[in-house]
């Protein structure tokens, strides 16, 4: 049975990105303007036009990963170790250990996408397939190619692989899902959680986000199809969000997980209380032109019970593209006019894709949660064809108790949530 009257709170967070890997570090770096895109190092991306990115330095899961679960690493590519790792610092930041909740009363809704092989893992058997080095003889694929290339393979890079590890190392029972529509993926996995909760299915979910976009081919194919900066000279400063000299976004790579809980639940095991998730809707603007996001906007406030003047700020998505910015500003534009700040967080890490909109999003749970609003990084000659009145600068004092997070794909696909900062 739905129950409106079950309400969802925000426990606990774990964040892997370019700029900090725990709520706190993270916190400070957005405060001091801390810039994490930087020149490509896990491999020599300098013949690509672009070749920075948003690159965690020094990422060990190993290291970080409980004891007994090392072994489970040999199965996971470098998206999935990030989204467990992610989870486990999730987990850990809400006070919630293995068998501290009935393992039908926790679940999981994931966003990843399908990871691109590691080169290294389809080497040998394009080598031997390859008799001159330029073209695959198929019957040699099939004869020789094929017993080169682990039974594990595909295991590794299922958009799945994420969730389906964190319900094994910590026996997580309840419901189980995974999102994959691009960069509203990880909305759209806090949305169904809360669902889940209002549907008194489940008491605690495990509501993330990761991917890894850092590799030779996810990077090589970006820099075919999508607009990247060619900024590569200033790396700090390529991503321009709603700026008059935008010229393209970067990529990054990085895990956001919350842990989603019912509130009576959260209170009963005096939990810490980060905010709360108050409305949310989806939807698609097929052409891509403002009114359908605007319309979205509109139905989450609704759902939110609240109006445009109640809202602190607007977290934009702010890929720093020439269309996506003037598409996402219209829509911003059309709810808000210039009337309340607009602040773009993804210049300082790059895009993370299915990631991307729950480490947005935690960006404005921190800034409600601490009473104060950084500024947008790179916005420094606002576009005549971005209607809005973006925050830069200085951080300013937060004096309204809700934010709205918006997040859309290139397809036009579009995700909003509201959330309120918890007194």
């Amino acid at each position: 049975m739905v129950s409106n009257s079950r309400r969802t709170v925000l426990t606990g967070l774990g964040v892997l990105n370019p700029i900090g890997s725990t709520p706190e570090a993270f916190w400070d770096a957005l405060v001091a303007g801390a810039r994490g895109v930087r020149t490509v190092s896990l491999f020599d991306a300098t013949e690509l036009p672009c070749h920075i990115a948003g690159e965690i330095q020094g990422f060990s899961a190993k290291a970080m990963i409980d004891k007994g679960y090392r072994r489970s690493l040999n199965a996971m590519a470098r998206t999935v170790e990030l989204g467990v790792i992610g989870a486990q610092l999730g987990l850990q930041n809400a006070g919630i250990a293995k068998g501290t909740v009935p393992a039908h009363r926790i679940g999981i809704e994931f966003a990843s996408l399908m990871g691109a092989t590691d080169l290294n893992d389809m080497a040998a058997a394009s080598k031997v397939s390859s008799p001159d080095g330029e073209t695959i003889d198929h019957a040699l694929w099939g004869s020789a190619g094929l017993p080169e290339i682990t039974p594990l393979w595909m295991l590794k890079y299922l958009p799945n692989m994420p969730a389906c590890h964190t319900t094994i190392l910590y026996d997580i029972q309840g419901p189980s899902n995974t999102q994959i529509p691009g960069d509203t993926s990880g909305l759209v996995a806090l949305f169904e959680a809360a669902r889940i909760l209002r549907r008194n299915t489940a008491d605690v979910m495990v509501v993330g986000g990761s991917e890894a976009r850092i590799n030779p081919i996810t990077l090589s194919r970006h820099n075919l199809f999508v607009q990247l900066s060619r900024q590569n000279d200033n790396p700090g400063h390529a991503v321009r969000p709603f700026d008059a000299d935008r010229d393209g976004s970067v990529l990054g790579e990085g895990a956001a997980v919350f842990t989603l809980e019912e509130l009576t639940h959260a209170r009963n095991r005096n939990a810490t209380i980060l905010g709360e998730l108050v409305g949310w809707a989806a939807g698609v603007d097929r052409g891509k032109k403002g009114p359908g996001l605007a319309r979205v906007i509109r139905n989450a406030l609704t759902a939110a019970g609240i109006q445009p003047q109640d809202v602190d700020h607007v977290n934009a998505h702010g890929t720093g593209t020439t269309i996506g910015d003037s598409f996402e500003a219209r829509g911003i534009a059309e709810v808000f006019g210039r009337d309340v700040p607009v602040f773009a967080p993804l210049s300082r890490f790059g895009n993370l894709g299915a990631a991307s909109g729950l480490m947005e999003l935690a960006c404005s749970v921190l800034a409600l949660r601490h009473g104060l609003l950084p500024g947008t990084l790179n916005h420094e000659k606002p576009a005549a064809d971005c209607p809005i009145a973006v925050h830069a600068g200085a951080p300013r004092p937060v004096t309204k108790p809700y934010a709205v997070k918006v997040s859309y794909t290139d397809l036009g696909q579009c995700a909003v949530a509201v959330v309120k900062k918890w007194e």
